[in-house]
């Protein structure tokens, strides 16, 4: 495609490396942590997801855009990413269920872009040298000038940023995967149990909530400042810790209330940045891995089988700080970091990756079933008391 009538861009990185392209999507400035997804589809998926809020993402894959955005495939209600980082960019998308092109999407969003530039040599400097943040531009295009405001800006390390995606209000979702896209014949199964789940909103995905919904959930999604006692006053069938951004051992209420929720023994299922809150609510820490974990085909898993996943998190548990109540269920394959840990007394489990992800694969989409199935046990054990 011809680049003459696009504006020049700049990306800086905190190094003071500096990539010279064109601007797709908002013009401006932008700051955020430069990180790489690999996936070679689900961008929207990817710009949505309230995980990457106060990143910008490098997609590995070199063309970007052409099957364009539709308001289906939203994760929430608007991109939460700082910006995009492209090799190639389409303008003129082909698809049926395109609703408008990616730029233009952008563009309407506020969020700033550059493609044109060597999206492989970003990546494994990113790789080498680890996540750093840096800086997009369309009106600074001196490197000096727009490095010293990425060097200005905080790090991620310590950086609370779950009131930026938290949902304000307390709301009820019901919608389902759609019939269409269903592919799970254990969701179809439920016999029509209902049970009451209480998602507690660190940045959760609509994904999420469609499939605790086509398992038979109710959800009541509450803000993540919300108390365990306001919680509990749903009288919930099970509680659930939500995906997203920022660093987990800088969102003290949410430990402290997931600490307090443990006592109810209630069935606990945690996600993403919901994993790594159950991990610390239960005295484990955390630290930051070099260039995190963001694609469609990290392998998990621990004995017998090996589940292909999702994941998009830049932080993990420290596997020497786990209390000895506290066992190892998968590990991601690569780097033999913590993937996954259930509670060996209590009905509480969590997942660092998304079971939930489409696209992407369905290996895990199983373990909604065991949230759903250790509900049904407490629900039975409970009636047994009685």
């Amino acid at each position: 495609m011809s680049l003459s009538a696009d504006r020049p861009a700049l990306l800086v990185l905190a190094d003071g490396t500096s990539y010279r392209g064109w601007s797709f999507g908002a013009t401006g400035t932008t700051i955020g942590e430069v990180v790489f997804n690999t996936g070679m589809t689900g961008y929207q998926e990817v710009l949505t997801d309230p995980s990457y809020c106060g990143q910008i993402v490098t997609f590995t894959y070199p063309e970007l855009g052409n099957t364009g955005v539709n308001p289906d495939d939203e994760e929430s209600q608007r991109p939460q990413v700082r910006g995009a980082i492209a090799r190639n960019i389409c303008k003129r998308p082909s698809n049926w269920r395109s609703t408008q092109s990616l730029p233009d999407y952008l563009t309407q969003n506020n969020i700033p872009g550059i493609y044109g530039i060597d999206t492989r040599a970003l990546t494994r400097k990113i790789r080498m040298v680890g996540a750093m943040n840096g800086g997009i531009s369309t009106e600074i295009l001196d490197p000096a000038e727009l490095l010293a405001q990425v060097q200005a800006a905080p790090s991620m390390k310590g950086l609370n940023l779950v009131p930026e995606v938290s949902t304000s209000t307390v709301y009820e979702w019901t919608e389902t995967t759609d019939p269409h896209w269903e592919f799970s014949p254990q969701a179809q199964g439920m016999n029509g149990e209902t049970f009451t789940v209480v998602a507690l909103d660190f940045g959760i995905k609509r994904n999420i909530l469609r499939r605790l919904a086509s398992y038979g959930c109710r959800v009541i999604v509450v803000p993540a400042t919300t108390s365990a006692e306001e919680i509990l006053k749903h009288n919930p069938d099970g509680i659930f810790l939500s995906n997203g951004p920022g660093d987990p051992a800088a969102v003290l209420q949410g430990v402290e209330t997931t600490k307090q929720l443990l006592s109810s023994e209630k069935p606990m299922f945690g996600i993403c940045l919901g994993h790594q809150i159950l991990g610390l609510s239960l005295g484990s820490d955390t630290f930051k891995l070099k260039f995190g974990h963001r694609g469609l085909n990290q392998p998990a898993g621990l004995t017998g089988q090996v589940e292909i996943t999702s994941q998009n998190h830049s932080f993990a548990l420290s596997d020497d700080s786990l209390s000895s109540e506290v066992e190892i269920t998968h590990l991601n394959l690569n780097d033999r970091t913590i993937a996954g840990l259930r509670h060996k007394s209590l009905p509480v489990f969590s997942v660092q990756y998304h079971p939930e992800a489409s696209p992407g694969p369905h290996d895990a989409d199983y373990i909604f079933k065991r949230f759903v199935d250790s509900m049904r046990e407490s629900r039975t054990a409970a009636k047994t008391a009685s």
